[in-house]
Order: structure tokens, then C-alpha cells, then sequence
């Protein structure tokens, strides 16, 4: 089974503009809410190829039913912890293609909220199981239970992580299988400023002696390098258009899962995960089974 985790999930709010001005009252041209959340938007790429997950993490009040009911109408399976906060809502913000984002405030999360988590974990859990752990660690949490959570799974789940700063740190060191930064976390992480592919695949090794078994580096529209334990690979990005980049970083990530699933090869799912990332950046919203192959045939890897 594929689980997906998502400690801080939020309503999204989406505003188009075609002229934003600061200080004025605005009108946008278009409004929308969606489910918000890097594990939440790994769930839905992977409902939308057909392929079963179940999504995990904390919400309340308003906002957190909302999340709830649209998720079930939308037939995922979830399995979501209630809190007393209403979960946030992030306002994102596209002013003539120009995208912002506003973060809401995150809920508080008792212990004995995280005690129902570990307690679904450890039942659940079992070899060979798959499990994202994506996105940010709220306040109320501490900074180690990514860390925390792979100490009391079984060493045979695969654990995907997408996450920066102290949480990323302290989940690599307990060992996982892939890992997904950006070339800013990078920078970031190493206190550097890394920016030719030779100096990243160097950083990405490091990252490899540190726990990640294999190391996925996203560089935008420059592409991608997926470094295994015995191979390094370039991906370069398909023509299109692009629409929002929102979310195209989670759909990479859910597209590399789907293959896994598939029992594809890793270069295999690779190319998967870019064509995934790819078709929700030229999509409004996230990407279809359909978006997604008709992009497969136009991805290039170099292997190195």
C-alpha cells in the first residue's frame, strides 16, 4: 500500500488578476478552492492513474471538512486525525502570470493527536509499503518526527521525502529511499551556492553517503538530475506552455511513486515523474493519466 503524509495541509485559494495593485481594491477575474497539501496533491496524482493511496494527516473545523468531503467525493481514501484549529488557508495569488502565496497559520497539534498518528502507523505500516513524507512540520510539532516516524515503521517501507531545514536534516540521517530537493534546498542545506549540474551531482552524492538512497534534483525549467546508487541521469523538461507551476513538484514525486508501483525501473520511473511534474505545470490543476503520457514519448534522459 502507498500512504501519503501531510503534517500541515491547508485550503487553497486561488486568485487570478490581471492588474494587482497593492493598497487598491482588487477584483479577481477568477476564484477557486482546492485541497491543499505536498502529500494531499501526491494522493491525487496518483487517483488520477488509477493507482490506490491513502492520505493521512491532520485537519479541522470548517476548512478541514472541506478538505475532507472534496477529497471523498473525489474517491481518495483518507484517514485524517481532527484537531480542534481550523486548518489554515493559503491565498496564492497570479497577477498577470506573476504568482505569490500567502500561508495561513497552522493548527496546533496535541500529543495526543501525534499518538493516533504513530498508533495508525505501527498497526498499519508493513514491508513494502511505500510512504511520502511531504511538506512542512508545523510549530506545535517537533522538528524530529519525520526522524520519528521511520524509527518505528518497518525498515522495509520505502520512504519518499520531500521536506527542507531541520525535519529533512534529521529523516535523512534515519535513512530513506529517495529524496527531492530543489537545487535552493540545496544551496540552502549546504549553506552554498551550487550551480552547474557537475557541482549538484556532487552535492547530490553527499546527500547519498548522508541516507538517501537515491537523490532526485529539481532545477525548474532547466530540467532535473536523479542520481541512484550506481547511475546519474539528466532530464530535460517537454515543450508547452506553462500554466502554473503549483503542485508540479508534488506530481513529479507522484508520477515516480506510480512507477514504483508498476514495478517500472527506476530510470523508467524517472522519466514518469518528469512527465507528471510536467503536465501539471501546462495544466490547470494537476495532472491526468492522459497529460501525463501523451508527454512520456517527448522526455530526453541522458545517462552519464
Amino acid at each position: 500500500m502507498i500512504y501519503t503524509l501531510t503534517l500541515n495541509p491547508a485550503l487553497d485559494y486561488f486568485l487570478t488578476f490581471d492588474s494587482f495593485i497593492e493598497g487598491n481594491l482588487n477584483t479577481p477575474k477568477e476564484t477557486y478552492k482546492l485541497p491543499g497539501g505536498k502529500g494531499i496533491n501526491v494522493s491525487k496524482i496518483l487517483k488520477n492513474f488509477n493507482t490506490e493511496s491513502i492520505c493521512l494527516g491532520f485537519v479541522g473545523g470548517f476548512t478541514g471538512d472541506f478538505i475532507k468531503n472534496t477529497l471523498k467525493n473525489e474517491g481518495l481514501k483518507i484517514n485524517f486525525f481532527d484537531v480542534t484549529d481550523d486548518t489554515r488557508i493559503n491565498i496564492k495569488i497570479n497577477n498577470n502570470g506573476l504568482e505569490s502565496e500567502i500561508a495561513g497559520t497552522s493548527p496546533t497539534i496535541s500529543k495526543s493527536n501525534l499518538d493516533e498518528l504513530f498508533l495508525y502507523l505501527k498497526d498499519n505500516l508493513k514491508d513494502g509499503d511505500i510512504l511520502s513524507l511531504s511538506g512542512s512540520v508545523p510549530a506545535s510539532v517537533s522538528s524530529n518526527i519525520y526522524a520519528d516516524i521511520i524509527d518505528i515503521i518497518p525498515k522495509g517501507v520505502k520512504v519518499i521525502l520531500d521536506t527542507r531545514g531541520t525535519p529533512f536534516e534529521a529523516a535523512l540521517k534515519k535513512g530513506v529511499f529517495l529524496i527531492k530537493p530543489n537545487q535552493d534546498e540545496i544551496n540552502e542545506f549546504f549553506n552554498s551556492s551550487f550551480s552547474t549540474n557537475e557541482e549538484l551531482i556532487i552535492a547530490g552524492k553527499k546527500l547519498q553517503n548522508m541516507g538517501a538512497q537515491n537523490v532526485l534534483i529539481s532545477l525548474g525549467a532547466k530540467g532535473s538530475i536523479f542520481i541512484t546508487e550506481s547511475e546519474v541521469f539528466i532530464g530535460g523538461v517537454p515543450k508547452g506552455n506553462l500554466i502554473s507551476s503549483n503542485g508540479s513538484g508534488d506530481s513529479m514525486i507522484g508520477g515516480f511513486i506510480y512507477g514504483l508501483d508498476q514495478s517500472k525501473s527506476l530510470e523508467e520511473c524517472y522519466r514518469i515523474g518528469i512527465a507528471s511534474g510536467s503536465a501539471t505545470a501546462f495544466s490547470k490543476g494537476l495532472a491526468t493519466f492522459e497529460t501525463m503520457n501523451n508527454l512520456l514519448k517527448n522526455i530526453t534522459i541522458q545517462k552519464l
